[in-house]
């Protein structure tokens, strides 16, 4: 478990007992099972697998994987004048 120190915006510590009810939350807190929120359940491992990295390296990169994905890059998009002005 990490070490947790609060200090008030006075500059005085927790009281032992804060000190205390803080340990205890958070023990509390660690020992609850994680709870997933119905509309979002966890993802398979499939789906996880078809995560990429959204920093790439180089521009040539990006438009690669944009063009394997099959997205249109925006850059590439003429605007049209009449949004120019």
């Amino acid at each position: 478990m990490a070490i947790v120190t609060h200090i008030r915006r006075g500059g005085e510590e927790l009281t032992p007992e804060e000190k205390a009810a803080r340990n205890a939350r958070l023990e509390a807190a660690a020992k609850r099972p994680y709870v997933y929120d119905p509309d979002c359940p966890l993802l398979t491992e499939k789906q996880l697998a078809e995560f990429r990295p959204a920093n790439f390296s180089s521009m040539e990169e990006r438009a690669q994987a944009m063009e394997a994905a099959g997205i249109a890059d925006p850059e590439a998009i003429p605007v049209p004048e009449a949004v120019n002005k």
